[in-house]
């Protein structure tokens, strides 16, 4: 079951992409400036693929670790003007995939890395491009990143949407960087 935020913009062609790596500010804020004006129809910050029973969730308890929900994006792209190549090339290279429930000193569930498609074409091309990461970014360490369908999704509160563009001095993983070498 798939539940898909009804806020998040979309067109009558555009693809889903749910991501998770680490505070969803940051992921944010990096795909924004990456892909804003190139084929970026709409992004929304939320809680994705916990455990189906705790119903609509809260970010406090997504941050006592006991609902299994991550820290996510959704995005809705223009596959005509962005592919989901070029998503997922910035995804393996703006955090660290090789660390598991944790991005610099954010530690938790909350904060695994995770493609959650929305199509099994794009878990295919999700797949592929994690072997070629492993190979070409990441010899030397394990991707850590789960593949799995988008399950779950829900908005997280109205004040997390678009934080650190709201709040530019706001707190910022040290890890949410576009990595340009291989991590060796």
């Amino acid at each position: 079951m798939s539940t898909i935020s009804p806020t998040l913009r979309t067109t009558s062609t555009s693809k889903l992409i749910t991501l998770a790596a680490g505070c969803f500010w940051g992921v944010e804020k990096v795909f924004q400036k990456q892909f804003a004006g190139k084929g970026l129809i709409d992004i929304k910050v939320g809680y994705a693929n916990g455990i189906p029973t705790i119903g609509n969730v809260n970010y406090q308890q997504v941050c006592s670790g006991q609902t299994n929900f991550a820290e996510a994006v959704q995005l809705s792209y223009e596959p005509s003007q962005l592919t989901i190549s070029e998503i997922l090339d910035i995804f393996f290279r703006m955090h660290d995939p090789t660390t598991i429930n944790s991005q610099g000193k954010d530690i938790g569930t909350q904060y695994r890395s995770a493609i959650l498609t929305h199509s099994e074409e794009d878990q295919k091309v999700a797949w592929q491009l994690k072997d070629q990461y492993q190979k070409e970014w990441y010899p030397n360490d394990k991707i850590a990143t789960i593949i799995e369908p988008i399950k779950i999704w829900y908005d997280a509160e109205d004040y997390h949407q678009q934080y650190l563009q709201k709040n530019p001095s706001g707190y910022e993983c040290s890890t949410h960087f576009i990595r340009t070498k291989p991590k060796v």
